[in-house]
């Protein structure tokens, strides 16, 4: 599950990055100044992006055997500016705490 996480957490920085340079950037430059090309092009690719963020969302979510409210929750997190941070970091935390609940205990000796 080391390589889902990851690509994970990859793909969500990048979503979340480009999410806020079109809302903080693209958006006064179109409707300030009327300067569409960061929205154009910034736009586009969120929209890919946000595409496979779906899917590396989903096969992380089948993996950890998150139920559907989690899952579609962290979905969700790469339409709000920021919040898809706060995601990241959570299902990090998430899965650190489930994997150490797994773990063996040591044996005193």
């Amino acid at each position: 599950m080391g390589g889902a996480l990851t690509r994970y957490r990859v793909i969500a920085w990048i979503v979340g990055v480009a999410l806020v340079v079109l809302v903080l950037i693209g958006m006064p430059l179109k409707y300030g100044f009327d300067n569409p090309t960061v929205v154009a092009v910034v736009g586009t690719a969120h929209g890919w992006l946000y595409m496979i963020y779906l899917a590396l969302t989903f096969d992380l979510s089948r993996r950890a055997d998150w139920p559907l409210k989690r899952m579609l929750l962290v979905m969700l997190a790469g339409t709000v500016p920021f919040v898809s941070f706060y995601a990241e970091r959570r299902v990090s935390h998430w899965l650190a705490a489930e994997q150490a609940a797994r773990a063996p205990e040591p044996v005193a000796g």
